[in-house]
């Protein structure tokens, strides 16, 4: 058994537990002291349970020891995103908003968790309620990434990606609305899954955006995160957006491996003229060699532009975004960072046409996606542009002027995973996307795990590595001067129309973002028939997601 228990994988704690070589209460202790030393410099935790983890790893003890365990979580801690609603336990969402909230019932992914056996170590840094950042100016400091301290460790699941890279945890959930498990889980050198739209219940977490969010782990090994997804998967009638559908096995195939499949791969993502590092590319060339010694068919595929993708999201998500916050923009504009009410406000400016439109346009990239996937077993192509940014000099623009590559998986509602692919030359991770048709998580997970164990990615852990220079962070901050009077009346009576009071620096960031906004507007399609019916009018058992 490895010395450093914080460093096994969940599946190797599951093994060992069952053979009563280690014990829960032993191994809960080893993540708190872990969670104790290191979460000062990283602060992926917000809140830790530490009595009630210890309390939950008695109890699993005693049951291994008497009956054994009910499946591969029990007895092995995990850590949930703080959007996930932790009965008795508070649920912050990173945000001065609700600091104090204590929901009283467990979210439904927390209770098939606690309900598996797990033990809940606590409560995870995100991006204020699932937005994305960073932001310096909440009441909690963001998670920093373990490779290199001063570098951007993905988000919004930010402190998922550094707590399970450092060792804080085995394993996390978090969410993706446009890429925020996928994100971390390649800045941070993991595997992360976004499953399906429907799989995985969403009832008692933090909403971002109600037609995009899904649920999902993020953990070291591709096994790790079949066996959370396992846990987690299937219909919940409270949900009216899950699906009642079986979910398979999703251990029983994970090693049969690529060959004979048809991957197509999507070069436009990280092309040349694509602004991708050259270390990404070298990464995903290599990767693709991997697969054909494999014994895979690599073919080429090519999907809607990317702009299109990128406008569809922003127009549903600003649009769902605005509505969930809008009485608490209303009431405590002040109370939310600055680059958060930058990425929310900008909702005020769509329309409910914008908004529709944004709808049909999601519902035929849907099926533009799968039609370029007919007779392929699934995708690959790039998650992230280059390696980790200094988080500190990030600007609230940034996700605005480079679209995630994670996005259009989104938009599709497929299942799409990261897996680390390679290092940059200054040791930092890269990440693959593999992307499979609706409801094939177990492909998905087979394609990624037999790249993962052809390759040596799972060798080696973060060391922490202090940066050569300080970068001093700031709270990002917006002022009127210099700007076009027209914009700002523009924006003020928008504004008004809302009912909503923003001072000057509020309203300067809703300004900044009005280009952005127009350029999305521009780009969705206008004229369209009267039978083009929005994404939200399919089924999943019906139409959307299944072909």
């Amino acid at each position: 058994m490895p010395s450093e228990l914080h460093f096994l994988s969940i599946a190797e704690c599951a093994r060992l537990i069952e053979a009563r070589e280690l014990s829960p209460v032993e191994l809960t202790q080893a993540f708190l002291a872990r969670i104790e030393e290191l979460n000062p410099v990283l602060n992926a935790f917000i809140t830790v349970t530490a009595e009630q983890a210890m309390d939950r790893a008695r109890a699993a003890e005693a049951e291994v020891m008497g009956s054994g365990p009910r499946g591969p979580l029990h007895g092995v801690p995990y850590a949930l995103k703080d959007i996930y609603d932790t009965g008795g336990i508070r649920t912050t969402g990173h945000s001065a908003l609700l600091a104090d909230r204590v929901p009283e019932a467990d979210s439904a992914c927390a209770a098939r968790l606690a309900a598996a056996g797990g033990v809940l170590l606590g409560k995870l840094a995100t991006h204020e309620f699932a937005t994305g950042g960073p932001a310096f100016d909440l009441p909690w400091p963001p998670a920093r990434n373990p490779w290199l301290l001063d570098r951007f460790p993905g988000g919004s699941s930010s402190g998922a990606g550094a707590a399970v890279a450092a060792g804080l945890a085995p394993g996390a959930l978090g969410s993706d609305t446009g890429g925020s498990i996928r994100l971390p889980a390649a800045f941070c050198g993991l595997a992360g899954i976004k499953p399906t739209y429907g799989r995985v219940s969403k009832r008692g977490v933090l909403p971002l955006s109600w037609t995009l969010d899904n649920c999902g782990p993020l953990t070291w090994t591709v096994e790790d995160s079949a066996i959370l997804l396992q846990v987690i998967a299937g219909f919940d009638p409270a949900d009216p957006s899950t699906v009642n559908r079986p979910v398979p096995d999703l251990l029983a195939g994970l090693d049969d491996g690529v060959a004979g499949l048809r991957i197509g791969v999507v070069h436009d993502f990280y092309g040349p003229d694509s602004g991708i590092s050259e270390d990404v590319q070298r990464a995903m060339q290599a990767s693709l060699e991997v697969l054909r010694e494999l014994g895979a068919h690599v073919v080429d595929v090519t999907l809607p532009s990317i702009a299109d993708y990128q406008a569809c999201y922003r127009a549903i998500m600003m649009s769902e975004a605005f509505a969930i916050h809008a009485e608490d923009l209303r009431r405590n504009p002040e109370k939310y960072s600055a680059v958060t009410r930058f990425r929310v406000l900008p909702g005020v400016l769509l329309s409910a046409e914008d908004y529709a439109a944004g709808l049909r346009l999601q519902s035929a990239l849907a099926a533009r996606t799968r039609e370029a996937m007919r007779g392929l077993d699934g995708l690959v192509t790039a998650t992230i542009y280059g390696a980790a940014p200094v988080q500190a000099a990030m600007a609230p623009e940034g996700s605005f002027l480079n679209p995630p590559l994670t996005n259009p998986f989104n938009i599709a509602q497929l299942p799409a995973m990261n897996v680390c692919n390679g290092f940059s030359a200054d040791g930092l991770p890269l990440g693959m996307q593999v992307v499979c048709g609706p409801f094939e998580e177990a492909t998905v997970l087979r394609i990624a795990r037999a790249y993962e164990a052809a390759t040596p990615w799972r060798d080696g852990r973060p060391g922490l590595r202090e940066p050569q220079a300080e970068h001093a962070p700031s709270a990002a901050s917006f002022s009127l001067a210099g700007m076009d009077a027209e914009a700002v009346a523009h924006c003020r009576a928008a504004a008004a129309r809302a009912d909503l009071t923003l001072d000057d620096a509020q309203l300067a960031g809703l300004c900044l973002a009005l280009p952005h906004v127009d350029r999305v507007r521009a780009r969705l399609p206008r004229g369209r028939d009267y039978a083009d019916a929005p994404a939200t009018v399919f089924r999943h058992n019906g139409s959307l997601t299944d072909s």
